[in-house]
């Protein structure tokens, strides 16, 4: 995992970013975000086996499994009844409703296309250890940190359609053999990480308002970012490069 500058608390006369400033702050984060990971840009580039693909896939199932669980502990931490409202609708994202399969269907339905059958990938027998320990200890920080942080922490989201975008631009010709309805997971999440970013930051840039707390939420969207990270580098040392 990559090593990264220790936090240094600011000096207590020190001037808050403005809104603008800290937002631009919170987004240059994007350079550790894990669509540079080696493993990523491997994946991406089409230089992934069969076996990679499947390994990736499995593991990631047991984040997007969590992200319910992560979203289910902010709203039982939130007290603002209108934060719920929305903040809610992204637990239907994942779990799905009515006529809406949603999010983690849709990734079942990506593990089917890459040669997983559905039993399998629920059954979480290939999910390595390191995935396993990184996943659960951002479920646990949302369920112990104040609510607005663990909403800060969400929003890695700034830099998710870009990924997507990626893998729907460049999947169908690297890998032809991946069933095409497999990738519905990627076309979805464009537009609902756009929506869910616009809701993250009123609230981020909100809440975080002195110098102090500026810098925690940079600190806190870092540590996501390591999350992401190290989940790749557990699947990278299981099917090297």
């Amino acid at each position: 995992m990559k090593m990264n500058a220790p936090f240094t608390l600011p000096d207590a006369h020190e001037i808050p970013w403005t809104a603008n400033e800290f937002e631009s702050r919170l987004r240059a984060l994007e350079s550790r975000y894990h669509i540079h990971h080696p493993f990523n840009r491997m994946l991406n580039s089409g230089r992934c086996s069969p076996a990679q693909i499947r390994g990736w896939v499995a593991n990631r199932f047991y984040y997007q499994i969590n992200i319910p669980l992560k979203d289910a502990a902010i709203l039982s931490n939130c007290p603002d009844r209108e934060t719920r409202r929305r903040w809610i609708q992204r637990l239907v994202d994942h779990d799905g409703q009515g006529a809406n399969e949603g999010g983690i269907e849709a990734w079942v339905r990506l593990g089917e296309a890459v040669g997983i059958d559905r039993d399998t990938l629920w059954s979480q027998r290939n999910v390595l250890p390191g995935v396993r320990f990184a996943v659960d200890a951002y479920v646990n920080f949302a369920r112990r940190a104040p609510w607005q942080e663990a909403v800060c922490s969400s929003l890695t989201e700034m830099f998710a359609p870009q990924i997507h975008l990626d893998r729907l631009a460049g999947w169908p010709s690297h890998y032809p053999w991946i069933e095409s309805q497999g990738l519905g997971y990627f076309r979805s999440r464009v537009p609902l990480a756009q929506r869910d970013v616009e809701h993250g930051l009123e609230v981020t840039l909100g809440h975080f308002r002195t110098a102090a707390e500026q810098r925690r939420a940079v600190e806190i969207l870092q540590f996501k970012l390591d999350i992401l990270w190290s989940i790749l580098d557990a699947v990278e040392k299981a099917w090297p490069i």
